[in-house]
């Protein structure tokens, strides 16, 4: 379950997925052929690898099924698992490359596209995507000016999850700071259940705890700064955040089962610890993808069961908002890239994200997609955020780095924040750590 993170559909959606009629709303639509048995792809089969399984694998193939009913082609996805440049990069070297892959780093995108590997988007795509997506999502699609990837699936990684039932029983309201919110969360510890889980087995879990309070408490320009490796990981302000986030991992009361049993648990087994039939936790931090989770596996109804506030604002800061997302890329040594960039036109359409968004647990930055084609309010509310936030939303900080810093598992950030979870007596010590393996990554 990754990320790396609902029942209508519109009619005008129902009508495209019965009939292969043009796609609703904005830009080109997706080529069906001339008609009964005779759509433009017939016969033609696209791979796909990207990092989904489980419930998130289950959905993107409702997706690649709409595809193929519309244009007659065959679908075959991989499933990478986190550590997706090094399985596609197997592949290409064994003459067996995918057609498509959902990467979900910038910073992979970016590596996939220097090595020669990607094949720009055509002139049809690219004014799909200029129609429907805001510009902030095309910058973080293209390299060096060239648009490269398509984001289909967005995530709103600042959002912390919980139980209202918990937080009745301890007498508290959402917090509105994230000092109230560590406060509240003894107080729910005395109550009887630890404040938080924490998926410390998955160390992309732990970047996204250090990228929120960073970017409230040294705000954005730093954020991009740091982002960009343009000033060290040992900066006062990465130690003054490590501190801070060090003071929660510490706390047996905050933390369920401490530190070593954080150590233990992976992302859905944080989410089990909050919303699964035996209970730890009151509150689990990621991002919206955790509202699929709670319904899928274990049956909550999302904004009565479940219910999510804002990453409150840390210090003087700012509330943040931290966005993630999967971006579609065609690989130029596909056996079959032209029918991969005619998914990638259907990935581009409101009507291929509608489908998801009526099973659950799936944002879209498409700004076409009508948002009652999401089940429930909350999910509602969500990406309504997520697309007002336009070009203000900072992207993930260790999806935008070199993937041996900020997205290899037993690597790098993701490393040595579980070493710090471990032990985050000295985080200047973790600082320096940070840059020593940032400064190989970046090469700089």
């Amino acid at each position: 379950m990754m990320r790396r993170r609902t029942t209508l559909l519109t009619g005008c959606t129902a009508l495209v997925l019965a009939l292969g009629a043009t796609a609703c709303g904005s830009g080109e639509p997706v080529s069906a052929g001339g008609g009964d048995g005779d759509k433009a792809l017939n016969g033609q089969t696209v791979s796909v690898a990207g990092v989904w399984s489980g419930s998130e694998q289950k959905n993107f193939q409702k997706v690649l099924d709409a595809f193929t009913e519309k244009t007659g082609a065959k679908t075959e996805f991989v499933s990478t698992g986190d550590n997706v440049s090094t399985v596609v990069g197997s592949k290409i070297e064994g003459g067996n490359a995918p057609d498509v892959v959902m990467v979900p780093q910038v910073g992979v995108l970016k590596q996939f596209a220097e090595a020669g590997w990607l094949k720009p988007l055509d002139k049809k795509v690219q004014g799909t995507v200029e129609n429907n997506f805001a510009e902030v999502w095309q910058n973080y699609g293209s390299v060096d000016g060239t648009l490269y990837g398509l984001y289909f699936k967005a995530a709103h990684k600042s959002t912390v999850w919980y139980s209202p039932e918990a937080l009745e029983q301890a007498g508290i309201t959402p917090p509105k700071t994230y000092d109230a919110m560590l406060k509240d969360g003894r107080t729910i510890s005395d109550s009887g259940l630890a404040a938080f889980s924490v998926a410390g087995q998955d160390g992309w879990t732990l970047t996204d705890w250090f990228e929120n309070v960073y970017l409230s408490q040294a705000g954005p320009e730093k954020y991009d700064a740091l982002a960009a490796h343009e000033i060290k990981w040992t900066d006062p302000t990465v130690v003054k955040a490590l501190t801070t986030l060090g003071e929660l991992f510490k706390d047996k009361q905050l933390v369920s089962g401490g530190q070593k049993e954080a150590l233990n648990t992976d992302f859905p087994g944080s989410v089990e610890k909050v919303f699964g039939p035996e209970p730890d936790a009151a509150m689990v931090y990621e991002g919206d993808f955790v509202a699929g989770v709670a319904k899928d596996q274990f049956g909550k109804n999302i904004g009565t069961d479940a219910n999510f506030f804002p990453f409150p604002p840390v210090g003087d800061g700012e509330a943040p908002v931290v966005s993630g997302g999967d971006a579609a890329v065609v690989l130029k040594d596909g056996k079959n890239a032209e029918a991969g960039m005619a998914l990638l036109e259907y990935l581009a359409t409101p009507e291929a994200a509608a489908v998801w968004a009526e099973a659950g647990g799936f944002l879209s930055p498409n700004k076409e997609l009508d948002l009652s084609s999401y089940g429930d309010d909350v999910t509602r509310a969500t990406a309504e955020s997520l697309i007002e936030a336009g070009d203000s939303v900072r992207f993930d900080m260790s999806d935008q780095a070199p993937a041996a810093f900020g997205g290899t598992q037993g690597k790098g950030e993701w490393k040595i924040l579980q070493d710090f979870l471990r032990d985050p007596s000295d985080p200047k010590k973790t600082a320096a750590e940070l840059e020593n393996a940032a400064a190989k990554a970046y090469g700089n």
